[in-house]
């Protein structure tokens, strides 16, 4: 099972394109559900995964009820489940019609807030005062807070750029984003000037093919260090825990929004893959203007 398995994850990462986390991701949903399957007998078989019925599916379900892991986390673990069965009809000759008959769990789909504009332009100075004894940190960390939040990019995509990519104060980055999908966002004056400031204080050099955001030791900046790097300003400056790299991106979206962009070219900017996603921000902004309305508008209090 383990050999099927492996060869599952090289298909996500060579042939689907998956990042190394996601496939990560697929792979520990699936060893769960063999596990539950399998939790009787001394060996997972394929022949265990090919039979399993809708029972078998809906008690896994059931048991990760019991476990209190959250619906989101079981409608991605069957999720997962199915793209398997997919892979194992397609390339192993084994079919699977149960899988097709369970219902994901309902997943309310919370909406992000957006970060006050006044706060993102107060973490600058409370990057400095973090920063103050290495001030090729503080240059990093902003130009990472200004290139999220200016071109509302994703931690993974900001933290894929190479030098060469940002070079020369361009109008436009190139962005590969999930599922290997690829866009062009505009680069704000703004952006190109922290990027610049940075680059020029880096003290591990900028051969074109280096990463540009690089770890106090000169590694490439981890994903869980940019969330550090909000993390500390959010508590410098007081902030709301929602304030977070994405809250960072889904504050770019709402401007963008407010400021007449359709939801088209929002989609293109943020490299959703489904309209309906992007849609979301639409019910932000009316709650903000609704908000506006009920404190502002004459007859918001009036009983007549």
């Amino acid at each position: 099972m383990n050999e099927i398995i492996a060869e599952f994850t090289d298909y996500l990462l060579n042939t689907k394109n998956y990042s190394t986390h996601t496939a990560t991701a697929y792979e520990t949903d699936i060893r769960d559900f063999i596990k539950f399957v399998t939790r009787f007998s001394d060996a997972a078989e394929l022949n265990d995964i090919a039979r399993a019925d809708t029972f078998a599916f809906r008690g896994w379900l059931a048991d990760r009820a019991k476990r209190k892991l959250t619906h989101k986390s079981t409608a991605r673990a069957l999720s997962s489940l199915r793209t398997f069965y997919k892979w194992l009809g397609r390339y192993k000759n084994i079919q699977n019609d149960a899988i097709g008959l369970i219902s994901s769990p309902k997943v309310e789909r919370k909406l992000s807030k957006a970060i006050e504009t006044t706060d993102v332009s107060d973490m600058h100075g409370a990057i400095r005062a973090i920063d103050m004894n290495e001030p090729w940190i503080a240059a990093r960390d902003w130009a990472l807070v200004v290139l999220i939040f200016g071109c509302g990019l994703r931690i993974s995509e900001a933290l894929s750029l190479k030098n060469r990519d940002v070079m020369g104060a361009p109008e436009s980055l190139r962005i590969i984003g999930k599922g290997n999908k690829e866009r062009i966002v505009p680069v704000l004056p703004a952006v190109n000037t922290a990027i610049e400031k940075y680059i020029k204080i880096n003290p591990y050099g900028n051969r074109d093919n280096d990463p540009l955001f690089r770890s106090i030791r000169g590694l490439p900046m981890s994903p869980r260090m940019a969330e550090k790097v909000i993390e500390n300003l959010r508590h410098y400056l007081q902030l709301p825990d929602y304030v977070t790299p994405h809250a960072l991106r889904h504050t770019f979206a709402t401007a963008l929004l407010a400021g007449g962009a359709d939801l088209r070219s929002l989609q293109e900017l943020l490299g959703h893959a489904s309209l309906s996603t992007t849609q979301l921000y639409t019910k932000v902004n009316m709650a903000e203007i609704m908000d506006a309305y009920k404190h502002a508008h004459p007859l918001a209090n009036s009983d007549d």
